[in-house]
């Protein structure tokens, strides 16, 4: 049925592997607004999360209003991004590792809203000695299409069984996109969702959550043999 026994991995980017809430944070500081804190950012919904909450909201959409605005906060956010932003303690390494094993695809499958968001990331790994060539992809999905597509798109240019195929993230919709695609998934709740949204809203499996980057980098360690 298939051509090969190779394992794949895809990481997603923006709160699982790099520390997302801290460049959007300073981003918005800059611009003279409140992102919150992080457990309140965890806990918001889709677009109220960059609007702030309750508190915050009133005076950072007053700030975003006009095309130039928002051009602006973008151009920061991708400056941030791109010059300063960190990937998780212990990920760096990871993915090295990982990308020297044998038989096991590596790729990035990202939302990342940056200009230019494959640029931005290529800036942001090689700052942290990863050598994004060596990666197998790196795939920016638009904001409106699901990622299931894009997963089943790359277990299939590389011919992977769905059975040894691992998808990561940190919100709901990545592990329903795995378990569509019919792939193992780590979840991680230290990014956009908490433990508690993942798990008492929208029903993940506690056992596949990592609390910390440290945790997650040992499931996938122990998982892949690495």
């Amino acid at each position: 049925m298939y051509r090969n026994s190779e394992r794949l991995i895809v990481f997603d980017a923006d709160g699982t592997i790099i520390d997302a809430f801290n460049a959007i944070n300073r981003t918005f500081s800059t611009h003279g607004m409140d992102l919150g804190d992080l457990e309140r950012f965890q806990k918001r919904h889709n677009l109220f999360k960059y609007l702030g909450g309750i508190k915050e909201f009133p005076f950072n959409l007053k700030k975003q209003l006009g095309k130039q605005s928002r051009k602006a906060i973008l151009a920061t956010l991708t400056d941030v991004y791109r010059e300063d932003a960190k990937l998780y303690p212990g990920v760096a390494d990871l993915i090295r590792d990982l990308i020297a094993a044998p038989a096991i695809r590596v790729g990035i499958v990202t939302r990342n809203i940056t200009n230019e968001p494959a640029l931005t990331l290529r800036k942001l790994l090689a700052r942290h000695d990863v050598d994004v060539d060596s990666l197998d992809f790196l795939d920016h999905v638009p904001l409106g299409q699901e990622k299931t597509l894009a997963f089943r798109a790359i277990r299939r240019r590389f011919d992977i069984n769905p059975a040894r195929s691992f998808a990561c993230g940190d919100e709901h919709k990545d592990f329903m996109a795995a378990m569509t695609a019919g792939m193992h998934s780590f979840m991680v709740s230290y990014g956009f969702e908490d433990f508690a949204r993942l798990t008492k809203k929208f029903a993940v499996p506690e056992d596949l959550i990592s609390k910390t980057p440290a945790e997650f980098c040992a499931r996938v360690r122990h998982a892949l043999d690495v």
